[in-house]
């Protein structure tokens, strides 16, 4: 009987913990989300993700993880209960589709679908408050809520790319610029390459570049194809990383604003003010001369999204969580890393730099968010505050010393180079500690024989 009381005991003493930091979690996002909305409308004029996640209960959504979040969430129904979910969304978007299209309504860029997964969403989030109870309860809500993050994520960092342009109005494109000497001016080159094997290359980079969002719906649906089965989550996976890149980066947005190649030194893209705001028409074609940088105004349409490159950040976290997956998700993980890098200078949207800090700042969120889960020891401690010491060193330096890293390329490259893979050589060194190791097969003693 007491140790029936003892174990209860220390039950609720661990889970109160757990309880306090779920509920200060919550407060902290809502708070987060209330400020955003202040702040878009304030500086930007524009409604914040609250307001928008809103209209699209009954408005035309917005191109987005719609139906993909509810894929997320549908990894805690059981098979029937997730084609009922999906059969619901459908024909909810089919009724949807039908009044638009009787009232003539406007639709959001020709989209008009999607309203039917964020229905199932919120129908599901009522059903585990009013018709579950205790684990079952939390685990449909946790379901809903990973779908819900995924939607609500995607409207936090739009709202993020225009208060960039709107608060930002100087860029720092010739910093990086400068800085980018060191690495052979990469963008430049990768352009030349890319144009060269027009159109076969453009579409299939274009193609991977866009639907980076779908390479990372598979992985995570991969690592959450138990939950239903075990009642439970694993301990880590890609959503956590993808979320928390696409939450901290447009932070380091509004530090350190770029627009990048394209736009800076090349004739921009639609909808933007292209050439008209460029410092040079040179992309990709004339390196940019060794000058010395200064700030330069650029329009308040085109998003200061480069600095780091979280295009590489998560196709780095989808290659990390695709290593456990079988041989084709492991191929198709690596594949979309080097087409991703590929693209993101090939099309002139970053600068080689860009891309060295993104993967840094990829690793040190991913160790962070491991250590998180399986606590914070000595290695683990260490290794987040070298990636977030090289990271911070690298955003330094590219302000500061830009000029002496362009004048002496054969010094600084390979020191970029070098930082980069400490952090990668340090990251793959400690998870390996992490790792459970395998028990030795149990040797079969020798039986005496029978005379």
């Amino acid at each position: 009987m007491f140790s029936r009381i003892n174990c209860r005991i220390k039950t609720d003493a661990w889970r109160q913990p757990r309880a306090i930091l779920w509920a200060v979690a919550g407060v902290v996002t809502l708070g987060f989300l209330i400020t955003l909305e202040i702040v878009a409308r304030r500086y930007a004029g524009i409604p914040g993700p609250m307001t928008t996640q809103a209209q699209e209960v009954i408005f035309a959504p917005k191109p987005g993880p719609l139906y993909a979040g509810m894929a997320l969430m549908m990894v805690v129904l059981t098979w029937r209960q997730r084609f009922i979910a999906a059969g619901v969304a459908i024909g909810i978007d089919v009724v949807f589709a039908l009044v638009r299209w009787a009232v003539d309504a406007k639709m959001t860029e020709g989209h008009s679908f999607g309203n039917g997964a964020l229905w199932v969403m919120l129908g599901y989030a009522v059903i585990a408050v009013t018709r579950r109870t205790g684990q079952e309860r939390i685990l449909l809500l946790k379901g809903v809520g990973l779908g819900l993050l995924l939607v609500t994520g995607r409207k936090i960092g739009d709202t993020w790319l225009l208060i960039t342009s709107k608060t930002r109005p100087a860029v720092l494109d010739p910093y990086l610029a400068a800085a980018d000497h060191a690495l052979g001016n990469p963008s430049w080159l990768a352009g030349r390459i890319l144009r060269a094997t027009d159109p076969i290359g453009t579409h299939l980079l274009d193609l991977v570049y866009a639907e980076l969002a779908v390479a990372a719906i598979v992985v995570a649906l991969y690592q959450l194809r138990n939950v239903a089965a075990e009642r439970r989550f694993p301990r880590h996976h890609l959503v956590r990383s993808f979320l928390v890149i696409g939450l901290l980066g447009p932070a380091i947005y509004m530090i350190f604003p770029v627009v990048g190649p394209i736009f800076a030194y090349g004739p921009g893209t639609s909808g933007t003010g292209g050439v008209h705001w460029a410092i040079a028409n040179l992309w990709p074609n004339t390196p940019p001369p060794i000058t010395t940088p200064h700030p330069v105004t650029y329009d308040d349409i085109t998003p200061r999204n480069c600095m780091p490159s979280l295009h590489t950040a998560w196709a780095t976290a989808i290659f990390i969580h695709s290593r456990k997956g079988p041989r084709i998700l492991r191929f198709a993980g690596t594949f979309w890393l080097i087409a991703t890098l590929s693209a993101t200078l090939g099309f002139g949207y970053h600068y080689g730099v860009d891309l060295i800090a993104g993967v840094v700042f990829a690793l040190t969120i991913e160790a962070a968010l491991r250590s998180l889960d399986r606590g914070w020891d000595r290695s683990r401690i260490q290794l987040v505050a070298y990636g977030t010491a090289v990271f911070a060193a690298l955003l330094v330096s590219y302000r500061y010393l830009p000029m002496e890293m362009a004048k002496h390329p054969w010094a600084f490259g390979p020191l970029l180079i070098l930082a980069m893979a400490s952090v990668v050589y340090g990251y793959v060194r400690t998870t390996k500690l992490w790792e459970p190791k395998a028990a030795p097969a149990r040797q079969a003693e020798p039986q005496p024989e029978l005379v």
